[in-house]
């Protein structure tokens, strides 16, 4: 009898240990600078072609299957692949490992935020600007790849216009347009061939993916509730971050639009230092998610500090990991339906639809108040889309030319 070909088969792909999985994901995370896209290069390197932890087909299925649902797309590829390796225990290494050194540097300047005087006010600025150009280049990148024809695009706008037209950027708002734009791809977006995956990607049993699917439901369903029951701050918290990583189809950039009521609105965070943040995230490597770390450090309800900051970072990747688990198992069927397809094509043209609003409010409004914030912003657009300058480099050359100005 044959057997069906996957990462197992491999040699050298055995269960690796724990700490095997987390020190070479921990190089990663230290070194993986220019988001997903260049996560999923670094990764591709290291897993399969230096350590051959998985092989070309399993890896393929593992990048769609962390584009296709909300979440953190590199963090979903990484916790997969260490699962892959190493079970469970392998796939939170591997997490934690790439996740950590990002975590680190926002919690500390999340700390230093509140004591920054008004020398370093520029540099502050500096980073809120350079958020325009990099959501800017990200809305044209995923608009080039998840909306290339008149029929999501169509949808996209139409999406950003209803948000306009609502002037409503709360979770339940943002969550119906995504319900939508899945029904609207669903009825309008079948005419793409369903991909025919066959390979079973190994790690968990069906049993455990039910669990895990259990588990993010019933998270999504009773921390609302308990928010407004209990009124306690660290459930409030929880809730506001776990329902937005719950959202997040699009990757990075789309955390803004889901995070800024929850945490601008609410009044637990000051809009710049919630901006700032953001750019000052797009300087160093990991995963974006990890401003999470910096909003819980930052913010005003308890817990704050060092507590807060790592209850936001679990509860927004908690829903990216938990929903890895609960598709594992079933991602080649899944994959090989073409409504399921369809319905993931409209929730993408939806997201760009979003992305478009947040582009303007909060980031514009915010960051180019005269000329010399437009000009700034237009330079930096042009380095990293043109130039392929490191976004870390134009992140730091940002926010030291605010620094410069504001000194004279």
């Amino acid at each position: 009898m044959s057997r069906v070909n996957n990462a197992a088969d491999v040699p050298g792909s055995r269960k690796g240990r724990f700490w095997e999985v987390f020190w070479v994901a921990l190089r990663l995370g230290l070194t993986s600078f220019g988001g997903p896209v260049a996560h999923f290069g670094y990764f591709h390197e290291e897993y399969v072609e230096r350590r051959r932890w998985v092989d070309e087909g399993t890896f393929a299925d593992l990048l769609a299957l962390s584009q296709a649902f909300p979440g953190a797309a590199s963090s979903q590829l990484g916790f997969a692949i260490g699962m892959v390796r190493g079970g469970l225990r392998g796939g939170l290494a591997a997490w934690l490992g790439f996740t950590l050194p990002s975590a680190v540097i926002l919690t500390t300047l999340g700390l230093g935020a509140s004591r920054i005087g008004e020398q370093a006010q520029g540099w502050v600025h500096g980073l809120v600007v350079v958020a325009v150009p990099v959501v800017a280049l990200a809305v044209w990148k995923l608009w080039s790849s998840l909306a290339p024809d008149p029929v999501r695009s169509s949808m996209a706008v139409a999406v950003a216009v209803a948000l306009v037209a609502l002037q409503s950027p709360a979770r339940t708002t943002l969550v119906l347009v995504i319900v939508l734009g899945g029904l609207l791809g669903w009825r309008f977006c079948r005419d793409l061939p369903a991909d025919s995956g066959h390979r079973r990607l190994p790690a968990l049993s069906r049993k455990s993916g039910v669990i895990a699917a259990v588990v993010f439901l019933g998270l999504l369903t009773a921390l609302p509730i308990a928010s407004r029951v209990t009124q306690l701050e660290f459930v409030e918290v929880t809730d506001a971050f776990y329902g937005s990583g719950a959202l997040v189809f699009g990757g990075g950039p789309v955390v803004l639009p889901l995070l800024e009521p929850e945490v601008v609105g609410t009044g637990w965070v000051d809009e710049e230092l919630f901006i700032a943040g953001y750019g000052a995230a797009q300087a160093i490597p990991g995963p974006v998610f990890t401003f999470s770390s910096y909003l819980g450090a930052v913010m005003t309800p308890e817990p704050n500090g060092i507590p807060g900051a790592a209850l936001a970072l679990a509860a927004l990747f908690l829903p990216s990991l938990l929903m890895v688990m609960a598709t594992l198992p079933f991602f080649s069927v899944l994959r090989a339906h073409t409504g399921v397809q369809a319905a993931l094509r409209g929730v993408n043209a939806a997201v760009i639809g979003i992305l478009l609003v947040v582009l303007y409010d909060p980031l514009w409004t915010n960051a180019i108040r005269e000329p010399f914030d437009l000009a700034l912003a237009l330079v930096a657009f042009g380095l990293l889309a043109f130039w392929k300058v490191p976004s870390w480099l134009v992140v730091l050359l940002t926010a030291a030319s605010g620094g410069l100005i504001a000194a004279f």
